[in-house]
């Protein structure tokens, strides 16, 4: 029997334009791109190719100067077309035209996993790219291949707003794929491999008829899904520790590549929405660009592009690639206007954790609001409202951690529980903030601060 816990604290963002349960009759994007900005802690990247050159799914494309042994490897075959960098050539995408047919580096398939030792699974994931799946908590960055974590966390489902369900992302997939993923995993940590699951939702089969995994049911609202509150609640992080993380497509792909010898990054991703006309769920491969999946699916020309969710994900154009974890396009209206008064009049259109700003809405608790992008005001002084504990479910106060990393206080960032947090687990404060912080930024300075200094 599973342990049950139930979580009490957080805020669902109901929003309208949840994807169909169909996946969409469509052409695959011509172009895909590697985006570093995917991962944290890649300080010194190193292309290892050129404008012009032909690449497999699985070539080695770039590496970073402070750990080479991790390789970041191509999704597609197909051929550099650009290599786009930003200020201070800060290296943005590696774009990569793909063939029709998408050809495949080989590598020695492994039948025998639990024959395996450890040095041989870690030479494995290094050399065919699939490693960085693996995120090393604290801090959040691609794991270190020298560090052995207390145990491995998956999160099972994602209750972000307009997540992706499960069910559509891995129909189909062979059960076979995500048990090998997780005897891959098995071999990495001498502590359990967990996994996090709904309390009352269907879940995909290849999650219930995994053996060997400690599994833990969540119920309660957002962010019951995210796998930094599954951690605290099973196995909190404190200094010293180590805890990797992997998503469920990390693990499939993990065991794709022990048991074929490919490196596969197909994926289902959804389109989502309240200004996508027929928000639906198309399969491609990571990376991909949504040209072909909005191109006259949008009912309005004035909208922001996100790849991710509103909380958390990352403003693209309409022929922009999706990161590496994405498996949601989020499209909602530009908020670019003034809106007088708007945030004292009454109305049931307004979508608030805050009564006093959107009372009349808590009328309908069902009811599918449409938001836009703008943030009601500027950033203003830090005002103490007490709202930041009531939308994080951990043993952390979030205000005073908040207070500390402003001040640059280490002491206190360690006492306040900063090793087992990262950006997504205090996004939901952002939304409620009414100082109109950049939370999730101030939580990515006190990591580097803990982690550089």
């Amino acid at each position: 029997m599973s342990k049950v816990i139930k979580l009490k604290k957080g805020f669902d963002i109901n929003l309208a334009g949840k994807a169909e349960k169909k996946i969409a009759d469509s052409a695959q994007p011509e172009t895909f791109a590697y985006k570093p900005d995917s991962f944290q802690g890649i300080l010194r990247p190193k292309v290892m190719v050129e404008v012009g050159d032909n690449v497999k799914a699985g070539t080695p494309i770039l590496f970073d100067k402070k750990n080479p042994k991790v390789k970041h490897v191509a999704p597609v075959s197909g051929e550099i077309v650009d290599i786009k960098r930003g200020e201070k050539r800060k290296l943005l995408e590696i774009v990569i035209l793909a063939d029709k047919e998408i050809e495949f580096e080989q590598f020695t398939p492994q039948e025998n996993i639990d024959t395996m030792t450890r040095e041989e699974v870690l030479d494995n994931l290094l050399k065919g790219g699939t490693w960085v799946n693996l995120v090393q908590r604290p801090f959040g960055a691609i794991a270190d291949p020298e560090e052995t974590p207390k145990s491995i966390f998956i999160s099972g489902f994602d209750t972000h707003p307009l997540a992706a369900d499960p069910n559509m992302l891995f129909k189909g997939e062979d059960n076979k794929y995500f048990a090998a993923g997780i005897e891959v995993l098995k071999k990495l940590t001498p502590g359990s491999v967990n996994l996090g699951l709904p309390a009352d939702d269907d879940v995909p089969s290849i999650f219930t008829n995994c053996k060997g995994v400690e599994v833990t049911k969540f119920s309660g609202p957002h962010p019951a899904g995210n796998v930094g509150v599954q951690i605290h609640h099973v196995d909190p992080i404190s200094k010293g520790d180590v805890v990797w993380t992997v998503n469920p497509f990390g693990v499939l792909q993990i065991g794709k590549f022990f048991l074929n010898g490919k490196y596969d990054s197909s994926k289902v991703v959804a389109i989502a929405g309240s200004e996508v006309k027929n928000p639906q769920y198309y399969k491609t491969y990571t990376g991909a660009s949504i040209k072909n999946m909005v191109d006259g699916n949008i009912s309005s020309d004035h909208v922001r592009y996100i790849a991710g969710n509103v909380l958390t994900g990352s403003r693209i154009d309409a022929d922009g690639h999706i990161g590496y974890f994405d498996d949601l396009v989020t499209v909602i209206p530009e908020g670019d206007h003034y809106e007088l008064f708007g945030w004292i009049l009454p109305t049931t259109n307004k979508l608030s954790f805050q009564r006093a700003f959107g009372l009349l809405s808590f009328l309908n608790p069902n009811k599918e609001f449409v938001v836009d992008t703008n943030t009601k005001g500027e950033p203003r002084a830090f005002v103490q409202t007490g709202v930041f504990e009531k939308v994080l479910p951990m043993d952390i106060l979030p205000t005073y951690l908040l207070k500390a990393i402003m001040a640059e206080d280490y002491d206190d960032m360690e006492a306040l529980g900063i090793y087992e947090v990262i950006e997504e687990d205090l996004a939901l404060c952002e939304f409620v903030d009414v100082s109109k912080h950049d939370i999730q930024a101030i939580v990515r300075d006190g990591l580097d601060l803990i982690k550089y200094s």
